[in-house]
């Protein structure tokens, strides 16, 4: 890679501070899996626009239909006037993902918004409508976006730094991962403890009688890519259940195809009632939903939901065309080929590399963690940088996860081919031994001295 575009010294003078710059990388255009700068120079996409772009940069079928409703209709604001795409992707959705079974009251409804935060605000209130309860659990590690009611849910305080105070009656609770805070039990004690943790806190930190709504990732994205036990999501189902408490799954990185399932929450045979989609879904373009069961999402009140530009048109039109896309490249499938082989790789790097500490995910939602002499509390953040800085010299375009940053993670589109999967996973795998090359040789020094 040259050295960084003249573009980064425009943003810079221009663009204000607070808005994250990940990488010093610069796109003009793209393609498939491929970026390609002002220069000609290219990038091999293993972010995928943090998940956006499942369906591949530039694909022909959403791009089409972007056209074709913007040559019909830009905006009117579906509060004013009813326009056809906005209801044909709530049909869509409805049929696809259903939370209820169909009887009366227990049908699916939907509420199409513009991000994933959005999404999530209006889960909650929804939550809080149908309980008439304040109180939202919530989990550490947990990313649930950075307006003001999804900072205060979401875990790390990097994202949130003087911006309180936050919205009341958020009640946090440890996110059972088993890698770092299994402390040698196996895992169903671990998930009874985790369970148990839970009741107790109806009985010491917030009542069930006050709680609205418990929030989970069934995978942490921002928090790791660490998947929920599936016994645990399973309980907290059932305790849901018990204390007419609203559950909500975000699965606004999980969703569309990345986990090789529509949802993540179908490897868990677990429906919530409410949950809360972006990213993917709209091919690129940004767009969001709120799905949920009839009985729940029809209280609230009218007025209560949207905005002036959720379920935009020609937003509408490309998730429709996402969604027909999708299916016909059957990236549910290739999801779970991709996965198979990210989690193979790693699994072997793993056995080449004592800096790797676990290798997890679901589908091709894939993590790998760096720990320092096998201590989970010992995070290798800097290792990390110093890999993903290599491997933009390189071409590839990867980015860290983790409230530590020590975990790398793959977000590549779902059509990459597999020329392009095996060259990305060998610049990773070659600049991280590299890594520990050379810090196995700067250790060796200290001890020689």
């Amino acid at each position: 890679m040259s050295q960084p575009h003249a573009l980064i010294s425009r943003r810079n003078a221009v663009v204000a501070r607070g808005v994250p710059m990940v990488t010093t990388a610069t796109v003009d255009h793209a393609s498939g899996a491929m970026l390609h700068d002002a220069d000609g120079e290219e990038l091999l996409d293993f972010t995928g626009g943090i998940g956006v772009m499942n369906v591949g940069h530039g694909n022909a079928r959403v791009v089409a239909a972007i056209k074709a409703q913007a040559d019909k209709l830009l905006h009117t604001c579906f509060h004013v006037a009813t326009y056809e795409p906005y209801v044909a992707l709530c049909e869509r959705l409805a049929t696809l993902l259903p939370h209820g079974d169909g009887t009366r009251g227990q049908s699916t409804k939907v509420v199409l918004l513009n991000s994933g935060a959005e999404a999530v605000e209006n889960a909650i209130k929804i939550a809080r409508q149908a309980t008439g309860r304040p109180a939202v659990v919530c989990f550490t590690g947990s990313f649930h976006g950075r307006t003001l009611l999804g900072m205060s849910l979401t875990s790390k305080v990097g994202y949130k730094a003087g911006c309180g105070p936050f919205a009341p009656e958020i009640y946090r609770l440890p996110f059972p991962s088993y890698f770092h805070h299994g402390a040698g039990l196996d895992e169903a004690t671990f998930v009874d403890r985790e369970v148990q943790r839970l009741r107790d806190a109806f009985l010491d930190t917030v009542s069930a009688k006050d709680v609205a709504a418990i929030i989970v990732e069934p995978v942490q994205g921002e928090g790791g890519f660490l998947p929920a036990p599936l016994e645990w999501l399973r309980a907290l189902r059932t305790i849901c259940d018990e204390r007419g408490i609203v559950l909500i799954f975000d699965e606004v990185q999980s969703g569309f195809c990345r986990t090789g399932k529509w949802a993540a929450y179908e490897h868990y045979g677990v429906t919530p009632d409410i949950s809360t989609w972006a990213k993917s879904m709209g091919g690129g373009l940004p767009i969001s939903a709120v799905i949920g069961r009839s009985s729940v999402m029809d209280a609230a009140a009218p007025g209560t939901l949207g905005g002036t530009y959720g379920g935009n048109p020609v937003a509408c039109a490309a998730s429709l065309a996402a969604i027909d896309a999708m299916e016909e490249l059957q990236l549910n499938a290739r999801a779970t080929v991709i996965g198979a082989t990210i989690r193979e790789r790693f699994t072997e790097l793993k056995a080449r590399c004592p800096m790797v500490g676990d290798v997890r995910g679901l589908g091709a939602m894939v993590g790998v963690e760096f720990i320092e002499d096998g201590d989970p509390a010992r995070p290798a953040g800097d290792f990390v940088k110093e890999v993903l800085g290599h491997a933009l010299e390189r071409g590839l375009l990867a980015i860290s996860a983790g409230i530590h940053g020590n975990v790398i993670r793959v977000l590549s589109p779902l059509v990459i081919t597999d020329d392009q999967l095996d060259r990305g996973l060998r610049i990773l795998e070659e600049e991280v031994l590299a890594a520990w090359s050379r810090l196995e040789a700067t250790h060796q020094v200290l001890v020689h001295r």
